[in-house]
């Protein structure tokens, strides 16, 4: 599904990350850990080429990212849901709206239906009309997982996307991607918190990579 051969990439000051080879298969799950500033986020940007590697090469659904149009990263990037630590919204439009702008922006209209099913299933059945403004952070989470799989996506991204919520809000949101998990969608999260990849390892099959010293690696067991 995503597949990184020998990927460097940094920013000016030495690389980031450098010579990471490694599979994501679908169906997995994985955590992506290591300290503040490591790179987690550039990895993850890496997968759905936002980024491109200074050297190496990532494969993108069997395609090489180096060799794909624009329309080819548009349509890839449709099989990729992703939720951002800092999720935006556009605050003058109902969370509904907000939570269907994936489709809007692709020229394809929302199935109310499912929209409001899609909204039952993280919680928020009773805010299709709310202003994002008046939303709590465990709900604007919840929204932005939503927002992220209405495309029906094969695999979900999640940079940090239990930073700022507490325990309680955590536990919920890391049901909901265990649920997609078990549902076939591959998982792919950012984080640092080792509490919450203890929670999901009795839950699934979770496996754990590690960034160290430049490298991404599969951690073992002891977490």
């Amino acid at each position: 599904m995503i597949a990184f051969q020998n990927v460097t990439h940094g920013y000016g000051d030495g690389p980031l990350l450098s010579g990471v080879s490694l599979q994501l298969a679908p169906g997995s799950f994985h955590f992506l850990t290591g300290p503040s500033g490591a790179g987690k986020s550039t990895f993850l940007k890496l997968c759905y080429r936002e980024l491109m590697p200074l050297s190496g090469a990532v494969e993108i659904f069997g395609s090489d990212a180096a060799q794909m149009t624009r329309d080819e990263v548009a349509i890839a990037r449709r099989k990729i849901g992703i939720v951002h630590q800092d999720c935006q919204f556009l605050d003058h439009l109902p969370l509904g709206e907000n939570v269907a702008l994936p489709l809007t922006v692709a020229g394809r209209e929302a199935d109310q239906g499912e929209l409001r099913e899609l909204l039952a299933w993280v919680g928020l059945s009773g805010h299709v009309k709310a202003r994002p403004p008046s939303l709590s952070g465990g709900e604007r989470q919840r929204a932005a997982l939503a927002r992220a799989v209405i495309t029906a996506p094969e695999m979900v991204l999640a940079d940090e996307p239990t930073g700022n919520l507490d325990w309680d809000m955590s536990l919920r949101l890391l049901t909901l991607l265990v649920e997609l998990n078990r549902m076939g969608k591959t998982i792919l999260v950012a984080t640092h918190d080792m509490n919450l990849i203890r929670a999901a390892k009795a839950q699934v099959a979770a496996r754990v990579l590690r960034i160290r010293d430049r490298a991404v690696q599969l951690a073992g067991a002891d977490l």
